[in-house]
């Protein structure tokens, strides 16, 4: 069976309140209330199975820990990366809507700050998020890494806008706002059709 016809699911555990770690290597993963659970794939269908997968992959490539950790307090990329990444030992973090918009943030920026931005979804494919993950790492290691190169296609805005603002509508009704955030266990299911 080809990796395209493979079918995966992506099992969640919440483990307990998320604190600050004083792991050097580790790079956090912050995902969006309703990621993998409300809502399980992108919005052009590829699953969170695969997205976390890659992204984990590429952290790991590099020599770094990926920790997962689900934020409940908003469905703001930016807001909830940047809390992130305040909690990780290295200072970097990675944040994920459910739709598979991405960020990459650094601790000592302002929320709407970061080293690198990932807006368009709809052209993300499981490459472009194990780079994302590289280079995440590659910034906890101290280094300025050549930016992932984004692809930029006005037709995807024009075709996804209103399913980007559904699916943000959907992802936004989950926001507990005191909810402090939760660590997370994550097991990858490949399933038979």
């Amino acid at each position: 069976m080809a990796e395209s016809e493979k079918q995966y699911v992506l099992e969640i555990t919440e483990l307990g309140e998320a604190r600050p770690s004083g792991r050097s290597d580790e790079i956090i993963i912050a995902v969006s209330p309703s990621f993998g659970v409300q809502q399980r794939e992108t919005i052009v269908g590829l699953s969170h199975a695969i997205v976390v997968r890659e992204l984990a992959a590429g952290v790991e490539e590099e020599g770094f820990h990926p920790r997962f950790i689900k934020y409940y307090n908003s469905s703001d990329l930016s807001s909830f990366a940047n809390e992130a990444a305040k909690l990780s030992g290295s200072g970097i973090s990675i944040g994920i809507q459910s739709k598979g918009t991405t960020m990459i943030h650094q601790r000592d920026l302002e929320p709407l700050d970061n080293l690198e931005i990932f807006p368009q979804a709809p052209l993300y494919d499981e490459e472009i998020y194990r780079m994302i993950g590289k280079n995440a790492a590659r910034y906890g290691k101290g280094n300025t890494p050549e930016p992932v190169p984004t692809l930029n296609d006005q037709m995807a805005l024009a075709k996804y806008q209103i399913k980007a603002a559904l699916l943000h509508i959907k992802e936004t009704e989950l926001v507990v706002s005191k909810k402090p955030p939760v660590d997370l266990e994550l097991h990858i299911k490949e399933v038979v059709g």
